[in-house]
């Protein structure tokens, strides 16, 4: 069996003595390096009269390093973040100086340095396909992969396509219709519930169709269950686009605002799980579950892992290939709680193994209100995952056409090799952490690129029509019948309705609990005492000037202070701690 040169492509002191004993006697190397002396050689061979850019015998010998650093690390020059704001600076490592390269070199047909494909090309034109492949919307991490096979396997996918999708006009109509129903959703959600959390997707469409393609995906392997788990950011949507939920039953627990309702109002319906068929676009029958979160961040994970296993268990599926789990995280949360290092490290023992976990980042690159550099000791809130040694696909979430070919990777893997995948999707949060916090006072010049940022739809259609996809016209065509079926919808639904009675006395034998016989302790405060203290809650220092937002808020509770205007429940509770 001849040996593959690439795993030693950066060991240069072993590929030097490998190569003086080729020069001695070809036949004394494995046939795999006598090939790639061979065509070093024939590629260096000088012509009659040698040139000035000639590339030396040992620079060639640089080409696979050349390569294997675009492999390792191009995706630090990827174009990964919608906003731009932080732009990769560039590597030393890819660039092709730090190897020996002149400009000259660039024209000089040289072998490829094992990059599949081509056999051999100018030097320039394999390092445009080495940038194309690792340095554009899509970055890859998977050289911390021991495995020679897995790694093969993925630049055997990536590299001749030049990590470019290849989808139909049809699946490209098909996802511009997904993002336009879920910025549909999240608008009018938005217009018709002022002020109301819902913990929106806008800024992260893409994950709705990158959820659907999964699906199609799954149901072509063979899936027939897919449980599903996340938080609340974009739930509703998925809800809605995704599980099949009826937007007029998401509107009804708008309405339903009892707070201790365990099926309707408050925060309740960012809980709750939902099951249904699904029937994909080609044909094949799902069922989708969405697991109930009983907390925030990533307390669902070993519940859907759980699930996933205990359903193929019960189904007899001891080859993992019958059931999915996909879990949705945010960026900080994936970063941040130990139960997802606890997850993942379970993943590919015997006892606790599904065939692999879909592991999807909704990647707003803030948490709550607080930048990466400020909640995270690694470049990517991914990096965890390296642990177990998956790999990591990063993709532009203003760029579906990339995200499709990610889903397309990342499923195709996991059927492959039975093993988790990470979905990185960089995308931005075009609200507050939900929509009741002002994102502005921390972070005022991000979001004011923010506002100016066109919708990833809007962007998508523009590029759908330019190619002559679509028209305007139909495009004009998809939104108004998203928004004509949401108010039909709500039209029907509106008023509240109980969702479901049972529970609503859970409480009543807790009424009062054990404190309810403690007496009545006299707090008042006299009102010169929380004149005094309002005024001091709300004036500034000589010389700052606050945020226009925040001077306003401060006069509006000045005026409370003074008896000019009744108290609101946030400036009571701020005189309570004064």
């Amino acid at each position: 069996m001849a040996l593959d040169p690439l795993p030693f492509a950066n060991d240069l002191a072993f590929l030097d003595a490998l190569y003086e004993r080729w020069r001695e006697d070809p036949r004394a190397v494995d046939p795999s390096f006598r090939a790639l002396f061979d065509g070093l050689a024939e590629a260096a061979a000088p012509a009659a009269a040698p040139s000035a850019a000639a590339i030396s015998d040992g620079r060639l010998l640089q080409v696979p390093s050349l390569v294997n650093a675009h492999r390792a690390r191009g995706h630090l020059a990827a174009r990964l973040d919608p906003l731009e704001h932080a732009p990769p600076e560039p590597h030393p490592d890819l660039e092709p100086a730090s190897y020996g390269f002149t400009d000259a070199d660039l024209e000089r047909v040289v072998p490829s340095g094992g990059l599949y494909g081509i056999d051999a090309a100018p030097l320039g034109e394999i390092l445009r396909r080495l940038r194309a492949t690792y340095c554009g919307a899509i970055g890859v991490e998977m050289m911390h992969i021991t495995s020679i096979e897995k790694r093969a396997w993925l630049q055997q996918r990536m590299e001749p396509t030049e990590n470019r999708p290849d989808l139909d006009p049809a699946t490209r109509r098909h996802v511009l219709g997904l993002l336009t129903a879920a910025e549909a959703f999240e608008r009018f959600i938005h217009a018709k519930y002022v002020g109301t959390k819902r913990f929106s997707l806008e800024g992260g469409e893409s994950l709705v169709p990158l959820l659907e393609l999964t699906l199609e995906r799954a149901g072509r392997q063979g899936v027939d269950d897919v449980v599903i788990g996340m938080a609340h950011r974009g739930r509703l949507n998925v809800l809605a686009n995704v599980m099949g939920k009826r937007a007029g039953d998401l509107f009804a627990e708008f309405e339903d605002l009892d707070p201790e309702s365990m099926f309707g109002g408050g925060d309740v319906k960012y809980h709750l799980g939902f099951s249904s068929d699904r029937v994909t676009r080609d044909g094949h029958r799902l069922h989708l579950s969405l697991a109930f979160n009983p907390s925030h961040l990533e307390a669902v994970d070993p519940v859907v892992v759980g699930r996933v296993r205990a359903k193929q268990r019960r189904r007899g599926d001891e080859e993992h290939r019958r059931v999915l789990g996909v879990l949705i995280h945010g960026d900080a949360a994936f970063a941040g709680q130990g139960l997802v290092s606890e997850t993942l490290n379970l993943s590919h023992l015997p006892g606790y193994k599904t065939g692999g976990t879909l592991h999807v980042i909704v990647n707003n690159q803030i948490g709550f209100t607080t930048l990466p550099k400020a909640y995270r000791s690694t470049p990517y809130p991914t990096d965890i995952a390296k642990a177990i040694q998956v790999p990591i696909f990063h993709v532009n979430g203003d760029e579906p056409d990339a995200v499709a070919h990610v889903v397309a990777l990342a499923m195709d893997y996991r059927e492959r090799f039975s093993s988790d995948v990470v979905v990185d999707l960089f995308c931005y949060r075009k609200y507050g952490h939900n929509e009741g916090d002002e994102p502005a006072f921390t972070q005022p010049g991000l979001y004011r690129q923010i506002e100016r940022h066109p919708t990833v739809r809007r962007l998508y259609a523009g590029r759908l029509i330019a190619e002559g996809v679509v028209t305007q016209e139909e495009v004009d065509a998809f939104a108004t019948r998203e928004h004509r079926r949401l108010d039909e919808e709500f039209t029907r639904e509106r008023g509240p309705r109980p969702i479901v009675s049972a529970g609503r006395g859970v409480w009543r034998s807790w009424a009062g609990g054990p404190d309810r016989d403690v007496p009545e302790v006299e707090t008042g405060v006299p009102r010169e005492r929380l004149a005094q203290l309002a005024e001091r809650l709300t004036t500034l220092p000589a010389g700052f000037h606050a945020h226009p937002k925040v001077r306003r808020l401060l006069d509006a509770r000045a005026a409370m202070g003074r008896g000019e205007q009744p108290l609101d429940w946030a400036m009571a509770e701020a005189l309570a701690f004064a």
